[in-house]
């Protein structure tokens, strides 16, 4: 089969032929219809995320397809059941054997495209909101990176928990994607000073940051008092460091997020987050935002267009045609 692989840190990434993997016990075989590429990939291919695998590794977080075998011990599936998983890695391949415990089975008016584009965007979002930051209607949600994968997903999200959502991003493009998702108040941080229109809008009680660097800082001087702050990622290259006698004079918290992180200690929480969005993508209440599809033979594209931020909302890449 054919698979996108690191090799080395430092190489060009290629498409390799491999055997077709063997489902240990406890896994799933999945024919892989498409993959959800995210940043975090880009931080594999460098050797700098958190979870990067030994080399060499197939890349791809997360996918959608079916089951096409199941190792020992699998009980709940059967061959041919639609399902997307989140499996940390080897999702760019035609196929792959994940845990069957991070598998769900998808309802049958979902794409495989949106499907692949779903757990991690709006699963980092409802945990961070909801179980994080324990966010209330009425409150205000400063969103930055709002027209990126995770960010727009948070612009529905706090809608959709009563929320009054202030989205920040670069450009009249991208604003107005978050505008579409749900924002009820914009700010342009090419143009406009994040601290200055926040204040005029009465600071902020929530906000979700996967840029870091500078936006962090402008946000978190115009937080109100007892806001919640919630690092996602940090897309600037830029982590940002707090002092923490500043979250005393404002009684400030920082509520770190790592929606992987769940899966190995309170799987459950992930399981009950993902049933509530499955049940809203079924009532029409979340529209996932797939700026590009992409064919198998062109993953380098859409990881540069995530390097250069050039995507809104997701990338997705097509490994084989629905069928």
């Amino acid at each position: 089969m054919k698979a996108f692989q690191v090799h080395r840190h430092d190489a060009a990434l290629k498409i390799c032929e491999v055997p077709v993997p063997v489902p240990a016990p406890g896994e799933i075989r999945v024919r892989v219809h498409a993959c959800g590429l995210n940043f975090a990939d880009l931080l594999m291919v460098k050797g700098t995320y958190q979870d990067t695998p030994d080399l060499p590794f197939t890349l791809g977080m997360e996918v959608s397809g079916t089951v096409d075998a199941l190792g020992d011990g699998v009980t709940g599936f059967a061959p041919g059941d639609r399902i997307a998983v989140f499996g940390g890695q080897g999702g760019l391949a035609e196929y792959g054997c994940f845990d069957a415990r991070r598998a769900v089975r998808l309802p049958d008016a979902m794409p495989m495209v949106d499907a692949a584009a779903f757990q991690i965007a709006y699963g980092t979002s409802h945990l961070a909101l909801d179980h994080r930051a324990r966010m209330q209607p009425g409150e205000t949600l400063l969103v930055l990176g709002a027209a990126g994968g995770v960010g727009l997903t948070a612009v529905e999200i706090g809608k959709l928990m009563g929320a009054t959502v202030v989205a920040c991003a670069r450009g009249a493009a991208k604003l107005e994607a978050a505008k579409a998702a749900g924002a009820d108040h914009l700010i342009d941080a090419e143009t406009q000073d994040i601290r200055t229109e926040m204040k005029a809008l009465g600071g902020a009680d929530v906000v979700y940051d996967p840029v870091g660097g500078e936006q962090f800082q402008a946000a978190f001087r115009s937080c109100k008092p007892e806001a919640r702050l919630l690092p996602i990622g940090f897309a600037s290259g830029d982590v940002p460091q707090i002092k923490a006698n500043h979250l005393l004079v404002k009684n400030l918290s920082v509520l770190g997020l790592y929606w992987g992180g769940y899966l190995q200690f309170r799987p459950d929480v992930v399981t009950d987050s993902l049933a509530t969005l499955l049940d809203w993508y079924v009532e029409g209440r979340l529209k996932p935002h797939v700026s590009h599809t992409l064919g198998f033979s062109e993953v380098a594209d859409g990881l540069e267009l995530l390097r250069t931020r050039k995507s809104t909302g997701k990338v997705v890449i097509r490994i084989r045609d629905e069928e």
